[in-house]
């Protein structure tokens, strides 16, 4: 019969009971609930007025104008939107994770997607590491409540089953969970038929995690003086790609030429932008475990503007130093081609720091003394009076 034909095709991928442990190591707004008053989940771009034109969704930006996110298709104002109603239904909301009390602990569970990113497997072939920057995208997110990732669950949809092409997919999540020790509980792979492009897929994460109440990091004891470190990233993660992509259209490239001004490094358009997210779960747990720990931001969507603001207190903002660190060829490349404004960069891309720590004056230098090479850290910033996010 033709209805039978048309139903979807649901294979449940649920693991043992007693899972073994995984083996030793679009724009998107988190909103997950605190067990406590709801922060301001937005503050506005100090500088926004600064970025270079305006752009305009769906049409050619105009050469004398700068790109924009929104000129791309993605308006972070009306997410931000969304996200303030839906504090109003469900008050709580707001935080990179959602909170649950546990016993003496709290569960922290977050969701997301991987966005446009996916457009760029399709025309690279690069799969396998997709699936890191699925589970990347929810643990970095929970770990920034101290919580450590427990197991994660992951949703695959298509509309005609590639067998081969999903393993590749599966066995980047495998290897994401191996990263940030947790377990791959399950999934869920939807086959249906007509709903995506041949050969095209979504991918959903979920992870939770838990963290002892007495030891929950929420950026309540954050005060003026204390100074911020930066994680590096390995360049553009997992948000921002729908201004990416519009900026290798105009630039004229394709993915597997040269990326251009990359310090004499030979690396690929295509594989600049699809390496994939640092999964900073155990160095951030690390960190944490020398205390001194108060603030923790995962710099997604919204990027430095949006993001670092989140956990802090009211009344407090941050001074950034942006020549602390170097920011990577693919983001001087990107702002060159689409003449974006640094208010513009500062609020869409991560600009080569995906995390933010929040950290006393007395642990900071024991925090940097301790990170070297893969694992290096800086001090970009400290905690000011007044709120949002200032650069010099």
């Amino acid at each position: 019969m033709a209805a039978a034909a048309d139903r979807l095709l649901h294979l449940i991928r649920a693991a043992p009971a007693s899972p073994a442990p995984a083996a030793a190591p679009a724009t998107s707004l988190g909103r997950g609930a605190f067990p406590r008053q709801p922060q301001r989940v937005r503050l506005p771009s100090l500088s926004a007025a600064g970025a270079a034109g305006s752009g305009v969704a769906g049409g050619d930006e105009d050469d004398e104008e700068g790109m924009t996110y929104k000129g791309a298709g993605v308006d972070i104002d009306a997410g931000t939107e969304l996200v303030r109603r839906i504090g109003r239904l469900a008050p709580g909301i707001g935080g990179f994770g959602g909170l649950f009390p546990f016993g003496d602990h709290f569960l922290v569970a977050g969701t997301d997607g991987v966005g446009t990113k996916l457009k760029l497997a399709f025309e690279t072939g690069i799969h396998d590491t997709i699936g890191i920057d699925l589970v990347a995208m929810s643990v970095n997110d929970i770990v920034t409540s101290g919580a450590k990732p427990l197991f994660f669950l992951d949703y695959y949809g298509t509309s005609k089953l590639d067998v081969d092409l999903a393993e590749k997919v599966i066995k980047g999540i495998v290897d994401g969970c191996q990263q940030s020790d947790c377990v791959l509980l399950g999934g869920e792979t939807a086959e249906m038929p007509d709903f995506y492009k041949e050969g095209e897929y979504d991918l959903s994460g979920f992870a939770v995690g838990a963290v002892n109440k007495d030891k929950v990091i929420d950026g309540k004891n954050i005060m003026e003086g204390d100074i911020i470190i930066g994680l590096p990233s390995s360049g553009v993660h997992s948000n921002g790609f729908s201004l990416a992509r519009r900026v290798l259209e105009k630039s004229g490239l394709s993915l597997n030429d040269q990326l251009p001004k990359n310090d004499g490094m030979t690396t690929t358009v295509g594989e600049a932008l699809m390496a994939p997210t640092v999964i900073y779960v155990k160095q951030v747990l690390e960190i944490i475990s020398k205390g001194g720990v108060k603030g923790i931001a995962h710099i997604t969507g919204g990027g430095f503007t949006d993001n670092i603001p989140r956990v802090f207190p009211s009344g407090l903002g941050a001074k950034i130093f942006t020549a602390a660190w170097e920011v990577p060829p693919v983001f001087r490349w990107i702002q060159e081609v689409g003449k974006i404004g640094d208010a513009e960069m500062r609020r869409t891309f991560n600009m080569g720091i995906g995390m933010v720590l929040v950290v006393s004056k007395e642990a900071a230098d024991g925090i940097l003394e301790g990170t070297h090479g893969p694992n290096h850290a800086y001090r970009i910033g400290e905690v000011i009076r007044g709120e949002g996010v200032h650069y010099v």
